[in-house]
């Protein structure tokens, strides 16, 4: 079955002196999801936004916030993102010891939930909660930075959690994020990706709209010539 193709660009690389403009830019170039790295210097060495920056892209943007938590105390946030206009709320499995709580509690609030986990850390940790939840990121870079390079082992895991989603009859989807680019998505998306999250790879050119067309097109097969 051929699954369709999601972009979701990543603010990280935005312009933040210009934030507006470029997430209109992205929407217009057919993004279908704005991904969203929240950080809090402590689980990731890195500081990035919080509800205030989340609650100005809701009126700014029609696309879906897809809000990707790498903070230590993520229940203690979930409200306030919830409040601030999350459409999907994603946490780590190795920042949440209580994880179906927390997928519980970001259900309640109307958003869809979604779990993740870093390169080095075993499916096995999200098999359980798998029914559970609306999407599952496979981090392919160790979260913290923009621009770093797809740790290509990662396709394999990749491979093996589509295989898991299929398998629970889960309809979770699969999103990908780090190192993401036009030359590796055709095998990213092969492996059963359904989202690829793209920073730089997209905010770092100057046609936003060609970018996320060849990521997406990256997925299609090629036609035979008759």
């Amino acid at each position: 079955m051929t699954r369709p193709t999601l972009i979701a660009p990543s603010i990280l690389s935005a312009d933040f002196a210009r934030l507006a403009e470029e997430v209109a830019a992205v929407e217009r170039g057919g993004a279908d999801l704005l991904h969203v790295d929240v950080m809090d210097g402590h689980f990731v060495p890195n500081l990035t936004v919080g509800p205030p920056i989340v609650e100005s892209l809701k009126k700014v943007t029609k696309l879906p916030l897809d809000v990707h938590l790498m903070i230590t105390n993520a229940d203690v946030f979930v409200d306030e993102f919830a409040s601030a206009g999350a459409d999907y709320l994603t946490v780590h499995v190795e920042a949440c010891p209580h994880l179906h709580r927390t997928v519980q509690a970001i259900k309640e609030r109307g958003v869809k939930a979604g779990v993740t986990l870093n390169p080095a850390t075993s499916l096995h940790t999200v098999e359980e909660i798998l029914p559970d939840v609306d999407l599952l990121l496979i981090m392919s870079v160790n979260p913290g930075f923009g621009g770093q390079t797809f740790i290509e082992s990662c396709l394999k895991k990749i491979t093996a959690a589509r295989q898991m989603i299929d398998r629970s009859g889960s309809h979770a989807l699969l999103e990908v994020d780090g190192g993401v680019k036009v030359d590796n998505a055709a095998r990213i998306l092969a492996a059963g990706a359904d989202v690829l999250v793209a920073g730089s790879a997209i905010f770092c050119g100057t046609d936003y709209a060609a970018t996320i067309a060849a990521l997406r097109a990256a997925g299609q097969p090629v036609s035979a010539h008759r």
